[in-house]
């Protein structure tokens, strides 16, 4: 007879006093200590003024890429057996890199080579088929999904059993919802959901009505269970609205083949490109990649590269769309235009330029003089990816 040990963070209670109200969450369950996963901030958004400020996502606070890593296989590992060849979904924007890093270490930890991953992104892939859906709480809530441009992806996605949502946090799981109602138009054979996350707020309750909406058998892994309650202050805000895009429509971009039209197999990075940096770098040096926007999986592949061939301390993070108010584990923010082309203001958060020896800004964009100004100012190298295999670097200062 198996006895299940009391997890020793059940009952622990996590609160913090945002500018809006109080934000509480009990933990039910946790792989370990919660305040190791995230805190607390505030957001620029009415919707949803408050934010689960991840410590190990790698997005708005530097990590290394191996604990990045080390989450990736945490998350992986507690995807259970499913049927058939499972499709995986990571979520734009925050949950790009943790997505496709999670489809990586699935591949590597099941010995598997018939899944495909995808990623929603917020821009328009030119010359691809769109599988639009909402996401309701975000500031930006139009994102898309576009089928696979392999034949043999497309097909594995039609005939799609499982199913596997990944993003970093599950609090309502109404953007899942609304992805599957998309998704059953083109795969409408899915019977099993996996939702994969660092963080799962849906609690009993939520969790048996998402059963019934996704109308599939739904399983959910991980690192910690709780429920979040958040009580509003009613106090006028005190800093000024959301921004909103400026741009006639939503930019287009050609993918260079990173996720958005479907992926088989493990990002590489140029070996003569790992082997050019890592020739700069001494053992003892401090080093930063940084990811721009949805793109970040590249960049962590690269970081990861790096400080296992050089053995210096590599960090990861990237810019972001999200505005979040400077305040509490958030102390400083840059704020630039958008290499997107979105005409919103994009941020960097507690950056700290003194810390590194070497910063690399990795980009799939053209080379625009905003770029050039921002890696001006962050002391940086431009990393242009065009492609899996053809990686610019560009000096700029």
């Amino acid at each position: 007879m198996m006895h299940h040990m009391p997890n020793p963070f059940s009952g622990c209670v996590l609160s913090g006093d945002l500018p809006c109200g109080k934000i509480e969450v009990t933990v039910s369950r946790a792989d370990c200590a919660p305040e190791k996963l995230f805190s607390f901030a505030a957001r620029n958004n009415p919707k949803r003024p408050f934010l689960f400020l991840s410590h190990v996502l790698g997005k708005h606070l530097p990590v290394s890429p191996q604990q990045m890593q080390d989450i990736h296989e945490r998350i992986a590992v507690r995807i259970a057996e499913l049927p058939g060849s499972p499709i995986f979904v990571g979520m734009a924007e925050t949950a790009t890199c943790l997505g496709q890093g999670v489809f990586e270490a699935w591949l590597r930890m099941y010995r598997r080579t018939d899944g495909v991953y995808l990623q929603t992104t917020r821009y328009r892939v030119e010359g691809s088929t769109p599988i639009p859906f909402e996401e309701t709480h975000s500031h930006a809530p139009s994102q898309w999904l576009f089928l696979p441009d392999c034949p043999e992806q497309r097909s594995r996605l039609n005939n799609a059993r499982s199913l596997v949502l990944i993003d970093d946090e599950i609090s309502t799981g109404n953007t899942f919802v609304n992805l599957v109602r998309a998704l059953r138009a083109v795969a409408p054979g899915l019977t099993h959901i996996h939702l994969a996350a660092i963080a799962d707020f849906t609690g009993k309750t939520r969790r048996a009505r998402l059963q019934d909406a996704f109308a599939a058998n739904l399983d959910i892994g991980a690192l910690l269970e709780g429920e979040w309650r958040f009580e509003p202050n009613n106090l006028p805000p005190a800093f000024p609205g959301n921004p909103v895009s400026q741009a006639a429509q939503t930019p287009s971009l050609r993918d260079g083949g990173f996720g958005r039209l479907g992926r088989g197999s493990a990002l590489t990075v140029p070996e003569q490109l790992v082997s050019e940096l890592a020739a700069t770098i001494e053992p003892n040096h401090r080093v930063l990649v940084l990811g721009t926007g949805e793109f970040m999986h590249p960049p962590f592949v690269l970081a990861r590269s790096l400080a296992c061939v050089t053995g210096a301390r590599v960090f990861m993070h990237a810019t972001t769309r999200s505005p979040i108010l400077c305040r509490g584990p958030i102390r400083h923010m840059l704020t630039f235009p958008d290499n997107y082309r979105e005409g919103i203001s994009n941020y960097l958060y507690n950056h700290e330029p003194e810390r590194y020896d070497h910063v690399f800004l990795c980009h799939e964009t053209p080379v625009s003089t905003d770029l050039k100004r921002l890696a001006t100012l962050l002391r940086a190298q431009l990393v242009h990816f065009h492609s899996e295999s053809l990686v610019e670097k560009i000096s700029v200062y």
